[in-house]
């Protein structure tokens, strides 16, 4: 059969996840980025406008105080998601210190991440981190 002949002799395919990756850009776009910002840059990159995402304060890992966090209820956005207000329930070192919602405070003065606050454990001088 001819047909089978020629399916043999075809030239293998190219790599096609490779095609793809140059069609890509080299950096994620800012709205896709997991970088820490103002808390409305931080919420709004998520499609609920973050509701239900837990943030927190960077400050708070730089200062050793574990376990606090936001739990996000509502937001409300102004400038493409770089201004607005947001409400939420404070868990302070794991416990929940807000009743009811409560607007978020200290949205535009400090930097925000996603995620529970963790302490940051400073390395030993002198010591690489494989050691």
């Amino acid at each position: 059969m001819f047909w089978t002949s020629v399916a043999r002799s075809a030239p293998p395919l190219p790599n096609v996840a490779h095609s793809l990756q140059k069609l890509l850009p080299k950096s994620l776009p800012p709205a896709l980025q997991n970088n820490p910002g103002n808390l409305y840059q931080v919420l709004s990159r998520s499609p609920s406008g973050g509701v239900g995402k837990h943030v927190h304060q960077l400050r708070w890992s730089q200062n050793g105080i574990e376990d606090c966090y936001w739990i996000v209820t509502r937001s409300k956005f102004k400038g493409e998601g770089n201004h607005g207000r947001a409400w939420g329930k404070l868990v302070w070192r794991g416990k929940e210190v807000s009743e009811k919602p409560e607007r978020i405070r200290g949205s535009l003065k400090y930097k925000w991440a996603e995620g529970v606050s963790k302490s940051k454990e400073p390395q030993p001088s002198g010591l690489s981190p494989s050691s």
